[in-house]
């Protein structure tokens, strides 16, 4: 896999976000660079949700914090709301904070353990100082409402008295106070049960639908994504592979790695036989990945230019884009 290119962008004048050429490289030592994200381009239209999948150590998370200016980026523009965040300096970053959240993935640790939930949801308005003291009140009893929380038996409880699906619910209240256009989730519900993960993601929908959010959803697990995504893209060793809607990608994968996570996806289903694609051997080194194209070392269909030419994302139909020399019918 492993690619670069931007046929899959789109209009640009109807985009909330757009990045193009992100590279993020982190340095170990003098002679020792981590290529974390490797020139990843991706547009985000208003009321869209675009997933963002791929194993661990891939980049995902990399990429959101980078796209919010979490963490300084290599090179590349992030455009949002006009403006070129990556050109831009920390106060006029911070002046455009309110528009964009993040949800973290360990819903506990990212919540002050010394506050009470009404506090830790009225700080950013505190902040930002949105509204009279009872408009913040009001303020926040509704968003915690608007998420299963019940105010007046919780807003006074830290958030270490509560369960991780809670506190996740917390974290989404808290982002929302501002009132954002574009939400970044990062693996909101890799650390929670299963029969509360689907809470969380319908939740999630429900407050898009609400509050007319743009979203981008980090996750690790196709199954998760599938059901609230508008477009999904794979990465993998810091490169897009795959870019399709929902459908197709699920129905007809033509990137060889997506064909292996489709296949990783359980199916309820003990009578249908399970098409499971076995990857052999790990991931390269992102201090040195391999040349050409990143997934041939552990490509069933890799050939010398794979290993002399990196692919460049091309549309295969369908709304479906994938960088493969070699793609699968």
């Amino acid at each position: 896999m492993a690619g670069t290119g931007k046929a899959h962008l789109r209009d640009a004048s109807k985009s909330v976000l757009r990045v193009e050429d992100l590279v993020v490289e982190f340095a170990l030592s003098k002679k020792t660079i981590v290529k974390a994200v490797s020139g990843i381009s991706l547009d985000l239209i208003e009321g869209e949700t675009l997933s963002v999948v791929g194993e661990s150590g891939c980049g995902k998370s990399t990429l959101g914090k980078a796209i919010l200016q979490l963490i300084p980026t290599t090179s590349g523009s992030v455009v949002f709301g006009g403006s070129d965040l990556t050109k831009l300096d920390k106060d006029a970053v911070r002046n455009l904070r309110p528009k964009m959240q993040m949800i973290f993935q360990d819903p506990i640790s990212s919540l002050d353990p010394r506050f009470t939930v009404k506090q830790l949801v009225a700080e950013p308005l505190e902040i930002w100082s949105r509204g009279s003291s009872d408009e913040r009140a009001f303020k926040v009893d509704d968003l915690l409402n608007s998420v299963g929380i019940d105010p007046t038996i919780a807003g006074d409880r830290k958030a270490y008295e509560f369960s991780g699906g809670q506190c996740q619910r917390i974290s989404i209240a808290r982002s929302l106070a501002l009132e954002p256009t574009l939400l970044i989730c990062d693996e909101p519900v890799s650390a929670l049960d299963v029969s509360i993960q689907a809470q969380i993601l319908n939740l999630l929908q429900d407050m898009k639908e609400r509050y007319g959010l743009t979203m981008m959803f980090i996750s690790h697990d196709l199954s998760v994504v599938k059901a609230i995504s508008t477009r999904i893209l794979v990465m993998y060793l810091g490169k897009v592979c795959e870019i399709a809607t929902p459908d197709s990608l699920y129905d007809s994968p033509k990137h060889h790695y997506t064909h292996a996570l489709v296949g990783s996806v359980p199916i309820p289903d003990p009578t249908k036989k399970v098409n499971q694609v076995l990857l052999e051997g790990e991931p390269p080194s992102t201090v040195d990945p391999p040349s050409g194209c990143r997934f041939r070392t552990r490509c069933p269909a890799a050939t010398e230019l794979c290993a002399t030419e990196e692919p460049q994302l091309r549309e295969m139909g369908g709304g479906n884009f994938v960088a493969c020399h070699h793609p699968r019918a």
